[in-house]
């Protein structure tokens, strides 16, 4: 299971120095929201952003960080430009990325979205940190490679995604022998009630508009079809060291209950709350103490009545495609992700039915095979002939 290993939680008298990449991004954004609310007991380290360089200088001003960082190098001027006085060290570019994940800090939030994402996560576990994780590809591509460096060197693992944060909460103080299944919660999306012959017709408006949530293009699209629980799962694995078989998915429309934990003694826990996002920053960024966070409160009795039913393995494919994945192991996960994430894009640009993405997903698994990564550029090796034989098969299939 994720390590547990004990730290300090912060204090105004002690506080703890933070970092976090992805720092104009939503988890971002909202971490740094935490940090605003209690600045006594935070000390910023250093900001990466993507190519935002006005915003990026924004917030390393207002948190007196010491260094901030573009991903972007042709965003560096403007960084310096933003900077200059302030006496913070501005920086970009690949190198400049590791080195602000492998400063000396306390905790480190990964929240840069994408493959870019993993070498600076890898690196801060490298160094031993304490690392949130928000980024599905390091877990979902690396995360046999992520865990096992993590294991090396002490780090410690804290898991951002509220579903895989609501199973970290649930399952404290057990290990992964007391555990006898894993139950991660899904929406279902705006097709949960839909047939499949309805579902063959549906627009891409229909397909980003959530019943639950305001999300960027890809992860709307993603609840649609349900990939986002079939990556869900294989994160969970690594995670917590549970076997596909052991990990289970279901509909809850309500999205209240986050995810359960079920104990081989028949006992099943729960974590539940509001919907929002600061919930399991918080979790991650107090550990292993609660943080404060003014927002709404769950009432149940307003609620009134929460669902739960089994995913239609025929009308959600996706699912069916991630178990796969999973099960076969080696690159396997880094081929669905990759042409996920192509199918996706040409859905979102009309290039694509629907129901084609988790069909040309299929069709790349069925063509592609590979052994278990063992490094970074492993990774993206496959990934990259993924997303080439994905490109192709859509123009095959184009509308």
């Amino acid at each position: 299971m994720t390590s547990r290993t004990r730290h300090l939680p912060p204090t105004s008298a002690q506080p703890r120095r933070i970092s976090v990449l992805g720092a104009t991004g939503s988890v971002g954004q909202s971490t740094l929201d935490l940090v605003r609310a209690d600045p006594a007991s935070f000390r910023v380290e250093a900001l990466v952003a993507g190519n935002r360089a006005e915003r990026l200088a924004e917030l390393a001003v207002e948190f007196g960080a010491n260094l901030a960082v573009v991903a972007d190098p042709a965003a560096y001027g403007r960084l310096q430009e933003a900077l200059a006085g302030t006496g913070i060290e501005a920086a970009a570019g690949p190198t400049a990325v590791l080195e602000a994940a492998s400063r000396p800090v306390d905790w480190l939030m990964s929240a840069i979205v994408g493959a870019v994402g993993l070498a600076p996560t890898l690196e801060a576990l490298r160094q031993g940190r304490m690392v949130a994780i928000a980024n599905k590809e390091c877990l979902v591509c690396a995360g046999s490679l992520l865990m096992a460096t993590a294991k090396a060197s002490g780090a410690t693992v804290l898991p951002v995604d509220s579903e895989h944060n609501a199973i970290f909460q649930a399952s404290a103080g057990h290990d992964a022998a007391a555990i006898d299944r894993l139950i991660l919660t899904a929406s279902g999306g705006p097709f949960r009630d839909l047939d499949r012959a309805a579902m063959a017709r549906v627009t891409i408006d229909q397909a980003l508009a959530h019943p639950n949530w305001s999300m960027g293009a890809k992860i709307s699209i993603d609840s649609a079809t349900m990939m986002n629980k079939g990556l869900e799962l294989i994160e969970a694995h690594h995670l917590f060291g549970i076997p596909e078989p052991q990990l289970e998915v279901l509909i809850h429309p309500q999205s209240v209950v986050h995810s359960l934990v079920a104990f081989k003694d028949g006992s099943q826990l729960a974590q539940l709350g509001v919907p929002d996002m600061r919930v399991p920053i918080a979790y991650c960024l107090g550990w292993p103490s609660r943080l404060s966070v003014q927002n709404t409160r769950l009432d149940l009795a307003a609620i009134g009545r929460l669902e739960f039913r089994a995913p239609d393995p025929d009308r959600f494919p996706a699912l069916r495609l991630a178990r796969q994945a999973l099960a076969e192991g080696g690159s396997r996960p880094i081929t669905l992700n990759a042409a996920n994430e192509v199918a996706v894009a040409a859905f979102i640009a009309g290039q694509l039915r629907f129901l084609d993405i988790a069909g040309v997903v299929g069709d790349v698994l069925a063509r592609l095979a590979g052994d278990e990564p063992t490094s970074i550029d492993d990774i993206l090796a496959h990934d990259g002939e993924a997303r080439r034989l994905a490109a192709v098969l859509i123009n095959d299939r184009s509308v």
